[in-house]
């Protein structure tokens, strides 16, 4: 059975409020007790005092005896018949007389019993015979208004009454402002709860009152990030996989017609005379394999072949396949070799990729006109370092904590999946890759383990495309 939490705070509240009601009601009983007791002891020192002790009987000191005790008083003989003075007046304080009067009873403690009707108004009576050697065959009839009974004890109860009701009261008011503010709270958190349900992964307000549904609401927070990120890479994985679906196939065609085209220039350059127009064809093929074999080994474990290789070669071998290009968009290509072979192990074909990689995307964040610089120097591991520094804008703030994840590019033409490739290929070799903004160029570096001979002083000189 679902119990809303407001009822679930508001039943103890309840529980303790009957507990309240309880005790306010015995206070107030208690105190209504005392005031009875009170009058009554009140008023059996009065019939003490009036049987026992000899003064005068008369209507001036019954007079005085009611405005000390708050009663009146009826003077009777044996017969229960009022008693009159020398002028003939009644001895009484009462504006009427009774038309009945109980018996008188054993006088051992005057009780607010029983009641009589005096005209309008009601009285407890009790009759006290006087002692004979006082006043011989007289009955002293003792009345208490009713109404001064009640006000009596309503003055007695009242602060136990106005205290518990005030107290329930407010307690009850309180706990439904409460209730409210976290069924609000809660509702919140169901509401939020839906929409990341929904796909809405974004962060909800929080309070400022650090309490359990705070945390709980840092917790939903926390979730819905952590969905994104997971929604995010199930997306790449997707894509990568239907990438792979689509350009698979693709990819294999194209790179067996570009094998085939690269073999008839191969064998047309053997049978004629060397042209430089023919090298550059062949490079150019050569690099749209390599852009093919990219979409080939993308979301693959790289295997590699690990042998002894010249970093600079490597280096030198892929600034040729995009210096026509450079050249073409008036791009200043810099390419500084080491003075001595920088021998690593590793596979040449993947770090030749690697290079491409980083070349093709300075070459385009440089645009026309621009700089590509390229040069390796000494890593702090003891290994040799790739940089690549060009002279473009620099990476957009959006992108830069995401720059190596498949798919993210700032190029409007871009596909994202040539520094993803080239992280994947770098890690396999115990290298790191990451970027850098020095002055007005941004800077990729690749650092790799040291090799058998890795010699790298200063550079003797520059090379520049033409």
């Amino acid at each position: 059975m679902r119990l809303p939490i407001r009822y679930q705070l508001l039943l103890p509240l309840l529980t303790l409020l009957l507990g309240v009601v309880v005790l306010t009601t015995w206070i107030a009983w208690s105190a209504a007790e005392r005031a009875r007791q009170r009058i009554e002891k009140q008023l059996d020192s009065v019939a003490e005092s009036i049987s026992s002790v000899t003064f005068p009987r008369t209507n001036r000191m019954l007079k005085l005896m009611k405005g000390l005790s708050g009663a009146d008083f009826l003077m009777c003989d044996g017969r229960r018949r009022p008693v009159s003075d020398a002028e003939g007046q009644p001895l009484a304080t009462l504006p009427n007389l009774p038309s009945e009067l109980p018996e008188p009873g054993q006088r051992d403690r005057w009780r607010l019993s029983p009641r009589v009707r005096v005209g309008e108004d009601v009285y407890f009576c009790q009759g006290v015979a006087l002692q004979p050697e006082v006043d011989a065959d007289r009955i002293v009839y003792v009345f208490y208004p009713e109404a001064a009974w009640r006000e009596t004890v309503t003055q007695a109860v009242r602060p136990a009454l106005i205290a518990g009701g005030t107290g329930a009261a407010v307690a009850i008011v309180l706990t439904l402002v409460v209730t409210r503010h976290i069924n609000r709270r809660v509702g919140e958190l169901v509401r939020r709860t839906r929409l990341i349900a929904a796909g809405d992964f974004s962060p909800m307000p929080l309070p400022h009152r650090r309490d359990e549904l705070h945390d709980l609401g840092e917790a939903v927070n926390d979730m819905a990030q952590r969905l994104a990120t997971y929604q995010e890479s199930l997306k790449v994985s997707e894509r990568l996989r239907l990438l792979g679906q689509l350009s698979g196939g693709l990819a294999h065609q194209l790179r067996n017609g570009v094998a085939g085209a690269k073999l008839a220039l191969q064998l047309y350059s053997r049978s004629a005379p060397p042209a430089e127009e023919i090298a550059v064809a062949l490079r150019q093929l050569v690099l749209v394999e390599l852009h093919l074999k990219r979409f080939l080994d993308l979301g693959k474990t790289a295997e590699l072949h690990r042998e002894p290789c010249d970093l600079g070669s490597i280096v030198a071998d892929t600034a040729a396949l995009v210096k026509p290009h450079c050249h073409h968009t008036g791009i200043q290509l810099e390419w500084r070799p080491p003075p001595g072979p920088v021998t690593i192990v590793g596979d040449a074909h993947h770090l030749g990729q690697v290079v491409l990689n980083l070349l093709s995307n300075a070459i385009d964040a440089a645009g026309p006109g621009g700089r590509v610089e390229v040069r390796v120097v000494p890593a702090d591991a003891g290994g040799p370092a790739l940089e690549v520094l060009d002279s473009g804008p620099g990476i957009e703030p959006g992108l830069a904590d995401r720059l190596f994840e498949p798919f993210v590019t700032g190029k409007p033409e871009g596909v994202g999946l040539g520094l993803a490739v080239a992280r994947q290929i770098v890690a396999a070799h115990g290298g790191k890759i990451h970027w850098s903004r020095r002055a007005d160029t941004t800077c990729f570096r690749v650092d790799l383990p040291g090799g058998p001979s890795v010699d790298l002083p200063a550079a003797a000189g520059t090379v520049r495309n033409s």
